[in-house]
């Protein structure tokens, strides 16, 4: 992983917890505005004019008090009038052109933080998304993405701003009466002190309301989707989530509310400091006035000056605080794309094309304990439920720390799968057979290099797989998961996720293979029928079958299935059984076989206890061993053969 965190970039002195931001944090923040150089040029510049024009109505304010009006020049009053609404215009026009940039800087970071921390999680592993809860995902994408964007269009901006105001407008002040000026500049240091102290704990409660946020949007997640509904639903748990979801959003609102309270004491202090000044500036200066040695007109312009100077002023003073403090939105989301891509093509990574589909497992072992980590700190309040305080405890974490991508400890026993040997040929039907937790699952997880493999390797028609692009693995190999998976879309558009340039008329030949076709026509938008949330208007055989014709629109050359159909009825079991038999026709198959059919019509049966291959070979060979297999033929499948009429 690049770096360890947010913390590598931000770093706090342990005596004044002064943030320290590093270079190499501005660096990458400097990378990510980089497209936007000549907008942000653009945007400074109107800034400058803007302050420079601000400078202005109260010298015609004291021109028109000391000059037009003792003179009663009517033209030059009426001038000075015309000048003092002319001059907001023309800030005001500018103005909105700084704010049209200023968008389209902020909206374009978004939008290219958003897409390349997408890109980025697409890459990523099966590993990476089983050990990460998708609200913390989600979070980054949303809430963290925008936060990060404001530090570049909003702190970045403001600081700029109120610096060049503060800098002209001092200027100014001085060439108008220098003593009164320096009188403004004692109190400086009251606008800093307050600003050191409560920013300080300022910078700690956004920091835990965004860790907050990111815990309610993530449980959120969790039970709102039809899943998490429906298992709430079934256990009977939906006033423990709504109390579950009240504590989290409760914690939400109280420092929000913290948050705005300590807000409002610092402006008060910043208020409280501002009259201090422009108390004294009047009194100095009202005496200068009545001892002739100052004009009035100059008092009232100074004193309009003053609100000009000491509103930037107490900005600047928690600047470096609220720029370090925006900034770790930036950590959060490089926290993501600093994660290492485990699986990806070697450099030299070959192109198969139509492949043979000779798959061999040499000394092959796999353990999901290597999972990397990494952590972000959260409140106590993100640790809320148990799984969470779990993974922070397993992983060595201090109390207020949380990880995101939880690293799996080692069990009793590591290896999921441990020295795998075998061959499967080219059209041949190879069947994975063994008690539960046998390693089944893992060894079709890793022919389409959904993990690479620990130890040894797999080769597809005499090549490694980590050799071989992912893009033309992926093409050969076709997958049906014994957990279906739909998108909330029409039928359609989840069959043309396989091929998006097939015909109509391969959408019906591969429905109709999948004995599908003359239920999706007898719906009312027939293959425009929208499906739901994950697929759950259809029925399980339903899905099942869709995604049989899924996979034969994609027509690959390997084909790998969980045949788990033991929940479905006898007429979507037959049905299902049917298309299998044309998917599985020419092509080499992998398939983790719970019917006796399937087994007493493959090429090789590969029999895995505990992650390891124990026997394999046909069925009457293994029969005739008399070992696990025909063990698990004597319990399980000969209730099946005995079931047949």
């Amino acid at each position: 992983m690049h770096g360890g965190g947010w913390w590598q970039y931000i770093t706090y002195d342990e005596r004044t917890d002064r943030p320290h931001v590093s270079r190499d944090l501005l660096r990458r923040v400097a990378q990510i505005a980089r497209p936007y150089l000549a907008p942000a040029l653009l945007t400074l510049a109107a800034i400058l004019v803007i302050s420079l024009l601000g400078l202005v109505p109260p010298l015609l304010i004291r021109q028109m008090i000391d000059d037009a009006i003792p003179r009663r020049d009517i033209r030059a009053l009426n001038l000075l009038a015309l000048g003092m609404v002319l001059i907001p215009l023309l800030s005001g026009a500018i103005g909105v052109g700084q704010r049209y940039l200023n968008a389209r800087i902020g909206e374009g970071i978004i939008s290219d933080l958003r897409q390349a921390l997408y890109a980025h999680m697409q890459r990523m592993s099966l590993r990476f998304f089983t050990h990460t809860k998708t609200g913390e995902l989600m979070s980054r994408l949303n809430n963290d993405v925008v936060e990060a964007q404001r530090a570049v269009t909003s702190t970045f901006i403001e600081i700029i701003t109120n610096t060049v105001t503060v800098v002209t407008t001092l200027a100014i002040m001085f060439s108008l009466e220098w003593r009164l000026t320096f009188l403004s500049i004692i109190i400086f240091p009251l606008f800093f002190l307050p600003a050191r102290r409560i920013g300080r704990v300022l910078r700690r409660i956004v920091r835990e309301a965004m860790d907050r946020n990111a815990a309610m949007n993530a449980m959120m997640h969790e039970t709102l989707n039809v899943s998490g509904a429906m298992l709430t639903k079934l256990f009977g748990r939906q006033a423990d989530e709504v109390a579950r979801f009240i504590r989290l959003s409760n914690a939400v609102r109280d420092i929000g509310v913290r948050r705005a309270v300590v807000g409002r004491w610092f402006f008060m202090m910043l208020s409280a400091v501002s009259a201090v000044g422009t108390a004294l500036v009047f009194w100095s200066g009202g005496h200068l006035v009545i001892g002739e040695a100052l004009t009035l007109g100059t008092l009232v312009a100074f004193t309009s000056y003053l609100a000009q100077l000491y509103g930037p002023l107490g900005a600047l003073s928690n600047a470096r605080v609220d720029f370090a403090q925006s900034l770790v939105s930036f950590e959060r989301v490089f926290e993501v794309l600093d994660l290492p891509v485990e699986i990806e093509d070697a450099p030299n990574a070959i192109t198969l094309e139509r492949v043979r589909g000779h798959v061999r497992f040499e000394n092959v072992s796999f353990s999901y304990a290597a999972a990397e980590r990494f952590g972000a700190r959260l409140s106590k309040a993100a640790s809320d439920s148990d799984d969470i305080r779990g993974a922070a405890d397993d992983s060595g974490l201090k109390e207020d720390e949380h990880v995101l991508f939880v690293e799996t400890r080692a069990t009793e026993r590591q290896w999921a799968v441990r020295d795998l040997n075998f061959e499967i040929q080219p059209g041949q039907l190879a069947a994975l057979v063994g008690p539960s937790g046998a390693g089944k699952t893992t060894v079709t997880y890793l022919l389409p290099r959904l993990y690479d493999p620990t130890e040894g390797r797999i080769l597809l028609d005499g090549h490694d797989l980590r050799q071989v692009t992912l893009a033309s693995l992926t093409a050969q190999i076709g997958m049906v998961t014994q957990e279906t998976f739909l998108f909330h879309d029409t039928i359609r558009a989840n069959l043309l996720y396989a091929r998006p340039d097939a015909s109509q008329a391969d959408l019906e030949e591969a429905c109709r293979a999948a004995n599908i076709h003359d239920f999706i026509v007898g719906l009312p938008d027939g293959y425009d029928t929208v499906v739901g949330e994950r697929g759950y208007r259809l029925s399980g055989g339903e899905k099942q079958r869709i995604a049989i014709a899924r996979v034969l629109l994609k027509d690959p050359r390997i084909l790998i299935l969980d045949e788990a159909t033991s929940s479905l009825d006898s007429h979507s079991e037959a049905l299902i059984q049917a298309a299998l038999q044309r998917v599985m026709r020419g092509r080499t198959s992998l398939v983790i076989a719970h019917r006796l059919s399937t087994i007493l019509a493959a090429d090789l049966i590969l029999v895995l206890d505990e992650g390891r291959l124990v026997e394999q070979g046909t069925h009457s060979e293994l029969l005739a061993r008399g070992g696990l297999y025909a063990m698990l033929y004597n319990t399980q499948f000969q209730r099946q053969l005995e079931a047949i009429p």
